[in-house]
């Protein structure tokens, strides 16, 4: 009896095993360091690079979280790090109410319901496997017999908005950009995921490519019932995509909530410097001084406290000793900022409100 997840009649929403209020994603503590030497008596290594440094987030059914931040800021190792490309260090990621790894998720099962679209659309093609063959190979691994998954993979080129007839029997190297980035999604969705993680998939695209690559992964989303994390440096793409958005700095999140807030209204002022960052048409609309000065830290050796204090226009002494919580300022809307959080002890954090009698 073949797998019903491989089936191609089988509902995705028959996969839902916690209904809509249950996230599909999960994460929490999530954390990865590369390199350090340790000493003999064991403890924390020294020298590591804290590319991930305790990371929690949600992702709901249906979604889309925009995850945004400068390079090296932890974005796309958080999206290995969920993918289980590497191995975290610690924390844990719950799909659906099941934990990876567990003997209810294994990840053969996992890597059926979640898979991932690279930014190099050349670099993460096979150059000796033709498109048919690319877009059939997971399926087939997974034990789709060989006539199904070449039908499967000539359904998905047509989603795609490409010819079957006329892209099947070529090689990446015959392929444009835009349309070696639509065989990477079609490959993505042959396994019929329920996430699909996104990792600067329209970065290397020209404009008007990108707007059709865009539109592409709307309609996709809206037809077969998608959940995306969509990872981006480019914030107008993340305000034309995203439901949600996620702010990372220096291997933390710094703000998360809907993305009409975050975009319009933010309250850390890292995202505000971002958004100050992004180019505009408008001559009344100049920017007169940097947003931001002073580059990142190292990532070796983070600020103590607060990471961003040492870029803040608005630090204080307590932003080096404190490291802010993630807290929630309004509903749906977390900040790790001192300033956001009343009673924090911050000059410019509001008072702390005594509960009535």
């Amino acid at each position: 009896m073949s797998d019903p997840i491989l089936d191609p009649t089988f509902d995705p929403a028959a996969r839902d095993r916690g209904g809509p209020a249950q996230p599909l994603l999960s994460v929490t503590g999530l954390v990865k360091h590369f390199g350090g030497k340790r000493s003999w008596r064991g403890g924390e290594a020294k020298g590591a690079v804290r590319a991930v440094d305790g990371v929690d987030f949600a992702i709901a059914k249906g979604e889309t979280l925009g995850v945004v931040g400068e390079s090296g800021c932890g974005k796309s190792t958080t999206a290995r790090l969920v993918m289980q490309i590497i191995k975290p260090d610690a924390g844990e990621i719950v799909f659906d109410g099941e934990a990876v790894g567990s003997r209810a998720l294994d990840l053969e099962a996992y890597r059926r319901e979640v898979q991932m679209v690279f930014q190099d659309s050349y670099a993460s093609l096979n150059p000796r496997l033709t498109v048919e063959d690319t877009i059939a190979f997971g399926p087939r691994v997974h034990g789709v017999p060989r006539r199904e998954a070449t039908g499967r993979a000539h359904d998905l080129l047509a989603k795609v908005g490409l010819e079957p007839g006329r892209f099947a029997g070529r090689y990446p190297h015959e392929l444009s950009g835009g349309q070696r980035q639509r065989i990477n999604i079609a490959r993505a969705l042959a396994l019929q995921p329920r996430l699909v993680i996104l990792d600067e998939a329209v970065s290397a695209l020209d404009k008007s490519v990108e707007a059709q690559v865009l539109n592409l992964l709307l309609d996709l989303k809206a037809e077969l019932g998608l959940t995306y994390m969509f990872i981006s440096h480019d914030l107008n793409v993340v305000r034309f995509m995203a439901d949600r958005v996620m702010v990372m700095y220096l291997g933390k999140v710094a703000e998360v909530g809907p993305s009409d807030v975050i975009l319009q209204q933010p309250s850390h002022p890292y995202t505000g410097a971002l958004l100050a960052s992004m180019p505009s048409t408008d001559p009344d609309n100049r920017t007169l001084e940097a947003p931001l000065f002073g580059d990142p830290p190292n990532p070796i050796d983070p600020p103590s406290g607060c990471r961003f204090h040492t870029r803040c226009r608005h630090t204080s002494a307590i932003c080096a000793n404190v490291p802010p919580p993630l807290a929630a300022v309004r509903p749906s809307h977390e900040v790790a900022c001192l300033m956001a959080q009343p009673g924090s002890g911050h000059p410019l954090a509001a008072p702390l409100r005594e509960n009535a009698a």
